[in-house]
């Protein structure tokens, strides 16, 4: 078996040992095993990488393998990575750890709650590692369907209606990127030869570009309803505010990511020419999104309301990012994914441990919590931080990184829009620290609060791990982003092949 396989076996592996446990605690200890293997095999993938990589291996996707599927269609198992895939890679392993600390205590159905929540972490470990159309789009159902579930049973609030809008929404979404890659599939073969899913060979095909014209949109937009791309954006804040919080975890932190990814991986990298002429468009709607989501947070009473239009707005930045369609700007792309993936689960989790202590997520119902449970307030004060940009934090590395790939740009037009959206950092900070001032400072607002305990251990393990990541990626980002440069010169080199013709 091959390595990457691995990353689809052990979620796998995991969910049948979890079937034959005999209660919460033998199904707690069998997901964090497997989750912790998960995690040491993310870090061992990404020091393998970087061996290769400076043994002079310079080949486009690494570890690659390829199995035929469906001979007479041309489909594979194809996968393989680069530097960006690993880096999505390890952001999972992250989040899908700490997740399952950050679900400790969830008792109700907990062995199909475990079970529901590691397949949906299979698909996005599957996705991640496809370099073949049909088997991308597969793991990305995967990712996308159990949510219904997490969120219609374990959720809270109007959950039946929050799971079935974003079910809807996000279905939607499926059905046209579906179209989208059956496009890109039969216009393949347009420099002779067969048809294929494999996104290395069409990348070496001149697509029509009235065949671009029309598939481009419907694949970036499949992608962006997934990441959250203006007025798709709806099924976001509902979706997380009904989810539990484990799910708010990966659903933001990771499976959001997915879409940013999609939209450059697939639309960009294959239909470059109609990226040039209409990112216009689509640059005004993420635009919209990065600065209505930050106005939206502002607005807002409840903690994961304000987290989920947070959401919103940063990963609108990442698909504005991607839009601009320069070696900067693309890296600073990534470095979001992985800096919003990182803050925004440590915002869900500590969210849910407030959650679980004050019954309340209303900030006008809160106040003193940093009297009775400090390392959780420090924690979610980081948390603020790294949210609104502040340097030594992993936001700052990739907000910074983005606008100034963004104001690269010499026209008017990409300059004006960078600016609104360099104007989201005022608004971020604004209802970041108010929301801290309200919950943590001041007088404690209800009495019963001191009887509250601070961090567990599976909650300080959980906080812990995505707090050394953010301030490791924000102290030493170098390594990383140099891994997603190298990985980006083929993409920008496509990208910039249009503009020369």
């Amino acid at each position: 078996m091959d390595f990457l396989t691995l990353f689809v076996v052990v979620p796998v592996l995991t969910i049948v040992g979890i079937i034959f446990t005999k209660d919460m605690k033998q199904t707690r200890m069998v997901s964090a095993i497997g989750m912790s293997i998960q995690l040491l095999l993310s870090v061992a993938l990404v020091f393998m990488y970087l061996a290769e990589r400076r043994a002079g291996n310079t080949s486009e996707m690494l570890f690659a393998h390829s199995y035929i599927w469906f001979e007479s269609l041309n489909i594979s198992y194809n996968i393989g990575v680069d530097g960006i895939s690993v880096a999505m890679i390890m952001l999972t392993g992250v989040v899908i750890f700490t997740g399952i600390f950050a679900s400790w205590t969830v008792e109700y159905l907990s062995r199909e709650f475990f079970i529901s929540l590691i397949f949906l972490s299979t698909g996005v470990f599957g996705f991640f590692i496809s370099i073949d159309l049909f088997t991308m789009f597969l793991f990305y159902e995967i990712a996308v369907i159990p949510m219904y579930l997490l969120i219609g049973i374990w959720g809270t609030g109007p959950k039946e209606y929050s799971a079935m809008k974003l079910t809807l929404m996000l279905m939607g979404g499926s059905a046209l990127l579906l179209v989208g890659l059956l496009g890109i599939y039969f216009n393949s073969n347009a420099g002779g030869g067969d048809l294929t899913f494999d996104i290395l060979e069409i990348a070496k095909v001149n697509i029509p570009i009235e065949a671009q014209r029309l598939f481009f949109p419907m694949t970036f937009i499949g992608f962006g309803v997934l990441g959250a791309l203006f007025p798709f954006h709806t099924w976001s804040p509902d979706g997380h505010a009904s989810a539990p919080t484990a799910v708010s975890m990966l659903h933001a932190g990771v499976l959001m990511k997915l879409g940013g990814y999609g939209a450059f991986r697939v639309a960009m990298f294959l239909m470059p020419e109609a990226a040039h002429e209409m990112a216009w468009f689509f640059l005004i709607l993420t635009g919209i999104s990065v600065v209505y989501g930050a106005f939206g947070a502002i607005f807002q009473k409840d903690l994961k309301y304000i987290n989920a239009y947070s959401s919103v707005s940063h990963c609108g930045l990442v698909l504005f990012a991607i839009l601009m369609m320069n070696q900067t700007a693309l890296n600073g792309a990534i470095l979001q994914m992985i800096s919003h993936g990182l803050m925004t689960a440590l915002f869900f989790a500590l969210i849910g441990m407030l959650y679980g202590r004050t019954h309340t997520r209303m900030i006008d119902q809160m106040g003193g919590l940093m009297k009775v449970m400090p390392v959780l307030s420090v924690s979610y004060v980081i948390a603020g931080l790294a949210s609104l940009g502040l340097p030594g934090l992993s936001g700052f590395v990739a907000e910074m990184t983005i606008f100034f790939g963004a104001f690269q740009h010499p026209d008017t037009f990409h300059r004006i829009l960078t600016i609104t959206a360099a104007a989201s950092i005022v608004i971020t900070a604004v209802y970041i620290l108010r929301v801290v001032g309200q919950i943590l400072y001041g007088p404690i607002k209800d009495e019963s609060y001191k009887k509250f305990d601070d961090a567990r251990w599976y909650e300080r393990l959980s906080t812990g791990a995505l707090i050394v990541a953010i301030a490791g990626i924000g102290l030493a980002p170098l390594w990383l982003s140099d891994m997603i440069n190298e990985s980006l010169n083929p993409i920008v080199d496509q990208l910039v092949q249009v503009i020369i013709k």
